[in-house]
């Protein structure tokens, strides 16, 4: 049910063809009397013309509707409000919809005028009447601008994000009066937008797309108060602050200093288990807290909400540490040697190929690549991580995940970069996400996640779950497609220790004994590598070059000598898998799966680049141009643009323009630095925004150019692409 009046305030003519007639239509539509503001002006807020409104009230009576029209300015706010008293006696709910052209011409006091000072002046002069009533909804306008800033609009942006203040200290204020206030960013078309977006992009985004939340929000049975939406095209969306954990970077008695910002600035702008403060009192608790932790000379840390427990683990320190970089140089007898460490054997001809350096596909199993990453715990590096005090002698290996971007070479020197990615807690013990990169020169080879599990260190009040950890993932409810039944030898943990896990647990009885073993239990990655290869074989015709990635989870240790029964599930490129102790049905691989590529395609991460891509000769002549004028470019635009090229819905290209280091640089294939926008879109629409045949708004907003990252900075694309770029 709406009750009371609606008044739509606006100072521009062409509202009333756009979002502020169809909310006066759509309110009058189901009962509401409704008041048509409308000042008449241009869009530079010239001139003045009773029109617009009376066409609008002219409308909502032929349908027999209730409607008077207002031509008083928003400045004149009592008078606006009167008019509703006189022809209806009480007052509903305010809407304020100021949308306004580009404004760089036009002066800061117009625009405060107009859009700030004119919404406090119409709601000052109902808020009485809504008070003494026990009900009113007003509804702010702000804008996109408002919320993240855009270039040349200063003045609107300042008066839009004013708009979503004065909205939040009414909320507060109105609420025990029964009178709420929301705020929306709407997006649609209109003569605000025409100039800017193609027509047919305008005329998808019809106001009536905007207008069922606005008259949601002004419903009696909606509770909504001191929210913020951004809607338009038939999406809606509710928006939040953010806020990091932040860190302290004083203490008592001592100078707070610009260099002991600049040293914890990462952990300043870490966002890793953000907090959303909603009110002020949240967003000042943090601060008291801070306050006395400094005065009582209490160990500093990152979050001041959280107690630490005696385990020695204080993630706000651990995580983003780097451990020591690791290399590993091999050749084909590291190769040979691991592959025989996970079961291969001469008695299989289809295994020769990884057994014999001068087979003419001799190759590297994939699983291979958690050997020159393994490094990073096997040589203690982690025990020289501030903030990880544990007991080594209790961890325990949970899970991994090995993701290639290449077929392993057979010999070379890999550098690894190993960095803690997150700490949890899961009380009866911590998780520690170790994340490694491992390298050939600057090529990313491959990426490893280890999750190790330290046994009684929990309970420093962590989080529980984090999103950089991948997960593991149950497989289909039915039968297995494949099964296959694989033996391991006495001494299958003895030879397979010989490729670098050296942890007594895999050959010394008594040390087992000390773990509550009663004999030295195979390696979790030995099993790992055997299930492997059993898809390897199964589905992939024993082809490295088709396996993308394997996750697995680390359940029961098995014995060397017992038999391992792999249980395989294909979904698409997706192979679940589970693993069993013949002898004894107990699962010790569980949550996992391998991911391959399709047989005829390349590596998406890793695709073979040209294949007749139009998108080759337009990133050729921008490497020709950064080699000539790149550090001029560098200068211009100081950013790191990623490129993902698709045919058939397929990425087959991948490209990074590389203009805030050095000279600039044009990279080909994956990237392991750090990008800051990254586009998808398919070679053929690329090379049809490059040459100005499809508007890159449009591309935008119908989907055919998705953009990750800072969007804005799109803009400076022009001064790559020169003349026949249009983006």
């Amino acid at each position: 049910m709406f009750i009371g009046v609606f008044c739509s305030v606006d100072s521009s003519v062409f509202l009333f063809a756009g979002l502020g007639r169809e909310y006066a239509l759509a309110f009058a539509e189901r009962g509401a009397s409704v008041i048509v503001n409308d000042l008449g002006a241009d869009i530079k807020g010239g001139g003045k013309s009773s029109a617009a409104a009376d066409k609008v009230v002219e409308e909502i009576r032929a349908k027999g509707g209730k409607a008077v029209a207002n031509y008083d300015s928003v400045e004149d706010g009592e008078k606006l409000i009167q008019t509703a008293l006189d022809a209806f006696g009480r007052i509903g709910a305010i809407l304020r919809d100021r949308s306004f052209t580009r404004t760089s011409d036009l002066d800061w006091d117009l625009i405060q005028r107009i859009h700030l000072r004119g919404s406090f002046l119409v709601t000052r002069a109902a808020w009485n009447h809504m008070k003494i009533q026990k009900f009113g909804r007003v509804i702010m306008t702000a804008s996109a601008a408002g919320i993240y800033g855009n270039f040349g609009q200063a003045n609107y942006s300042a008066a839009k994000l004013g708009l979503l203040g004065l909205a939040n200290t009414l909320a507060i204020e109105g609420q025990k009066y029964n009178i709420h206030c929301n705020t929306i960013a709407p997006v649609a078309g209109s003569r605000l937008t025409e100039t800017i977006m193609p027509p047919d992009l305008v005329a998808s985004l019809k106001p009536e797309y905007v207008a069922p939340l606005v008259l949601w929000l002004c419903h009696d049975q909606c509770q909504e108060n001191g929210g913020l939406f951004e809607v338009g095209a038939g999406w809606i969306g509710k928006l939040r602050w953010e806020r990091s954990q932040g860190h302290i970077v004083r203490q008592k008695n001592q100078t707070m200093t610009p260099e002991a910002v600049r040293d914890q600035w990462n952990k300043i702008c870490d966002f890793t288990d953000a907090t959303k403060p909603a009110t002020i009192q949240e967003s000042l608790h943090s601060v008291v807290s801070v306050l006395s932790q400094v005065e009582s000379k209490e160990e500093v840390r990152a979050n001041p909400t959280v107690a630490l427990a005696s385990s020695g683990i204080d993630p706000s320190v651990a995580v983003g540490q780097k451990l020591p970089q690791s290399t590993f140089s091999f050749n084909h007898m590291q190769c040979i040697l691991y592959a025989l460490g996970v079961g291969m054997s001469t008695k299989d001809p289809d295994h020769l190929r990884f057994l014999y350096e001068g087979h003419s596909d001799f190759s590297c199993l994939p699983t291979f690549g958690v050997i020159p990453s393994q490094a990073a715990m096997m040589e203690g590096g982690l025990s020289a991580v501030p903030g990880l005090n544990i007991d080594f002698t209790q961890v325990l290996h949970g899970e991994q995940y090995l993701e290639l971007y290449k077929p392993l070479p057979t010999s070379g020197k890999l550098t690894s970069k190993a960095t803690i990615a997150d700490v949890l807690d899961k009380g009866s013990g911590a998780v520690i996400l170790l994340d490694v990169n491992t390298y050939s020169g600057d090529e990313l080879v491959c990426y490893n996640q280890f999750s190790v599990f330290v046994v009684g260190a929990g309970g420093f009040g962590g989080k529980r779950s984090s999103d950089k950890a991948k997960a593991p993932l149950p497989p289909p409810r039915r039968a297995p497609d494949a099964v296959v039944i694989d033996f391991t030898t006495r001494d299958q943990a003895a030879l397979y220790r010989l490729s670098g896990d050296w942890n007594p647990l895999h050959i010394d009885p008594s040390f087992a004994a000390m773990g509550g073993f009663k004999a030295p239990i195979l390696h979790g990655l030995c099993s790992f590598g055997f299930a492997a290869r059993h898809v390897l074989k199964q589905f992939a015709d024993n082809d490295p070059s088709r396996f993308k990635a394997i996750k697995v989870r680390f359940v029961k240790p098995m014995l060397p000598g017992q038999s391992l029964q792999t249980e395989m599930w294909k979904e698409g490129n997706r192979i679940y898998i589970q693993c069993k102790v013949k002898e004894t049905d107990v699962v010790v691989l569980s949550g996992a799966y391998v991911d391959l590529h399709a047989a005829s395609d390349a590596s998406p991460e890793h695709p073979k680049q040209g294949g007749g891509l139009q998108s080759e000769l337009v990133f050729a002549e921008i490497g020709r141009r950064i080699k000539d004028v790149g550090s001029e470019l560098v200068k211009k635009v100081n950013a790191v643009f990623a490129w993902e090229i698709t045919k058939d819905g397929k990425n087959t290209a991948q490209w990074t323009i590389d203009l805030k280091n050095g000279s600039g640089s044009l990279h080909k294939g994956p990237y392991s630095g750090k990008v800051d926008v990254t586009f998808t879109v398919s070679d053929e629409d690329f090379l049809d925004v490059v040459q100005g045949k499809l508007n890159p708004q449009k591309a935008f907003f119908s989907g055919k150019l998705k953009v990750r990252g800072n969007i804005m900075l799109s803009q400076k694309l022009e001064v790559i692409l020169k003349d026949y770029a249009k983006l």
